[in-house]
């Protein structure tokens, strides 16, 4: 599974590898330049790519300065589907991803800007 080496604004290196847009981290592969709809706006449709093989932990990084909103809506239908979502700065987000990979099956949807 990817572990995250480093963050900083705007930058993360994952495996070895740096990415300078947003990423969504699988167990076996990462997702670079993740897209969104509606900017700092999470929409469910953002992360089609995560509910076709649902994880059992969801970790959300909003940005360095938690910009990015995850409306209750978004939250409560990951819920639903039998997922544990963790909602933080992606500064919080890269530990708590790098400590629950190593024992749950977890993807992590990183904003890496604002």
């Amino acid at each position: 599974m990817p572990y995250i080496d480093e963050y900083e604004f705007g930058k993360i290196v994952i495996g070895g590898k740096t990415y300078t847009s947003d990423v969504i981290i699988f167990p076996d592969s990462v997702m670079g330049s993740w897209w969104r709809k509606e900017g700092h706006n999470l929409c469910l449709e953002d992360l089609e790519s995560v509910l076709a093989n649902p994880p059992e932990v969801l970790i959300i990084g909003t940005g360095y300065g938690g910009a990015m909103h995850v409306p209750q809506e978004v939250l409560k239908d990951l819920v639903s589907r039998g997922i544990k979502v963790i909602v933080e700065p992606t500064r919080k987000a890269v530990n708590s991803y790098n400590e629950l990979s190593q024992k749950q099956k977890t993807v992590a949807a990183l904003h890496l800007t604002c």
